[in-house]
């Protein structure tokens, strides 16, 4: 039996470098560990859309529309900020769900690929950097921050609390203090060895403040002096205010537009070198 060994039939070996570049993990591995996270959202998704929508959604009928229509009827239609309370109230709770998305996909997420599953650890055995690994997990909730705020927007267009001009700076602002929460969020997550109702404490000592003491229901103004603090240093209350002043117009010191944007760009910067540092020592560990 012969062995035809002519050009034409000849198989070439490439190598397993040609076949599995390892540059392609070291340049897009950020990207392969978001898509990861993206598969393991999707086998959630309705509970993720119920509970992502669910709050925000019992806050404005309950809130929004039932307090709302007796605000509007004791005080009038205009009474604060010259809008309807719905309307007021609006960019809010769209700051709660942009902060409430992306917290949720970088607190229970990051523990166990940290703890429970230890996938992190697996990702970090090939070209797959730690700084990658959590930026891919930012980038996860990002995408689900961004889709929750969206489809949030859309209810409240539906109700007439905002138009559509306003949904793209809205989504900006919203996504905008997401992000700097949730990064400080990803690094305090991934410095947890264990949880022990550590996120239970964070979620009455500090969410919970955040969202009833930063203006949402009410200005800020109106509260006692020894009481607005926590507003000023909430990205609750820098989204809500800056949401406010770009969606209808509230007055609003340019100097102050600015600080709002710079808390934000001061906590990612934070929370992004926090965390890169914590999940690089962590996983070389």
């Amino acid at each position: 039996m012969s062995l035809d060994l002519s050009s034409e039939n000849r198989m070439t070996w490439v190598g397993a470098k040609t076949l599995v570049d390892p540059q392609v993990s070291i340049k897009r591995g950020a990207l392969f560990v978001a898509e990861n996270r993206i598969r393991n959202m999707l086998k959630w998704w309705t509970s993720i859309i119920a509970f992502g929508l669910g709050n925000p959604t019992l806050y404005l009928l309950s809130i929004g529309i039932g307090i709302g229509s007796l605000v509007d009827n004791s005080l009038g239609p205009n009474a604060i900020d010259h809008v309807s309370y719905l309307t007021f109230l609006a960019p809010a709770l769209l700051a709660t769900a942009g902060i409430q998305g992306a917290m949720d996909e970088v607190t229970w997420p990051t523990l166990e690929g940290f703890v429970w599953d230890r996938t992190f650890f697996s990702m970090n055995a090939t070209a797959i950097t730690g700084k990658q690994i959590a930026n891919g997990v930012m980038i996860a909730a990002m995408v689900r921050c961004v889709l929750q705020v969206f489809m949030y927007e859309l209810c409240l267009l539906a109700f007439g609390a905002i138009s559509w001009q306003s949904i793209p700076i809205l989504l900006l602002v919203a996504s905008s203090a997401g992000l700097g929460f949730s990064s400080i969020m990803l690094a305090f997550s991934a410095s947890i060895k264990d949880d022990d109702g550590v996120f239970a404490l964070v979620g009455r000592f500090i969410i919970t403040p955040m969202f009833m003491f930063s203006g949402t229901f009410y200005p800020i103004t109106s509260m006692p002096i020894y009481l607005q603090w926590i507003g000023w240093i909430s990205p609750q209350w820098h989204a809500t205010n800056l949401g406010r002043a770009l969606s209808y117009g509230m007055p609003i010191e340019s100097w102050l537009v600015i600080l709002h944007w710079a808390v934000f760009l001061i906590m990612t910067i934070i929370g992004f070198s926090w965390a890169h540092r914590v999940f690089t020592k962590r996983l070389e560990a």
